[in-house]
């Protein structure tokens, strides 16, 4: 006996003729789902419509699904990206490394670097964008940073005002990578070097030194001084990183 047919919508464009039955055998759902791929993402790199809408169009079960995705990619009908969908085609020959993956890969060294070449110019531009309630906003972040107890409230002050400094930029893609970076000093090899740096230095004068500098990049990105900013944040990060490495600096 043939399933029934109805015609079943995904977005306002789409209409897509489907049997619907329940419990339904992997090869049915297969043969529907690559007729839901053809009318849904034509074009080789296009993405699929997120599982639960292709599970309410196909009334299958997300085991079932899933089966068929495998399927389908190993013949190279579609490829998956975690954290990012499902896809038309063959998985691109020079596919990037996942993000967490390369998060998970970084030294305090890579880091430090990294930072190096980015958060000077953030600064500068935040020097460019700021106004009176993004210094009012920058202060208050120095304030913490002085006030905090221990190792991790120090941490959090430090990261919260390098974040602040890239929202004041007022450019989402550069707040990004920072917030990226950011990650990367939550794994465990970055807050071990965090860690013996601040057992090594007197706890007051790690965070005098920090709140000090916070102060001179805010008073620079205050004068609209976007070279003054990037100077300032540059001698920051090389003190960090010279206290990191054991040197004096």
């Amino acid at each position: 006996m043939t399933s029934s047919l109805a015609c079943i919508s995904i977005g306002p464009q789409i209409g897509l003729k489907m049997r619907v039955r329940m419990g339904r055998s992997v090869k049915v759902v297969l043969a529907d789902l690559r007729q839901a791929i053809d009318k849904l993402a034509p074009v080789n790199g296009e993405r699929l419509p997120p599982e639960r809408e292709l599970r309410s169009v196909l009334d299958c079960s997300r085991e079932t699904l899933r089966a068929c995705y495998a399927i389908l990619e190993r013949e190279g009908e579609i490829w998956r990206h975690v954290g990012q969908g499902t896809f038309r085609g063959r998985r691109p020959i020079h596919m990037p490394i996942r993000d967490t993956l390369l998060v998970e890969g970084a030294t305090p060294p890579d880091l430090m670097r990294a930072r190096l070449l980015l958060e000077p110019q953030v600064a500068a531009e935040a020097a460019l964008q700021a106004d009176a309630s993004d210094i009012v906003h920058l202060r208050s972040k120095v304030a913490v940073g002085r006030a905090a107890g221990d190792r991790a409230a120090c941490e959090q002050a430090d990261d919260a005002f390098h974040r602040a400094v890239a929202e004041t930029s007022r450019n989402p893609v550069l707040t990004g990578f920072l917030i990226y970076l950011s990650g990367a000093r939550r794994r465990v090899a970055w807050q071990r070097e965090w860690d013996r740096t601040y057992r090594r230095i007197a706890p007051d004068e790690f965070q005098t030194i920090h709140s000090d500098q916070h102060d001179r990049i805010v008073d620079a990105i205050a004068a609209a001084d976007p070279d003054a900013a990037a100077s300032a944040m540059k001698r920051h990060l090389k003190v960090i990183e010279a206290a990191m490495l054991g040197e004096e600096r």
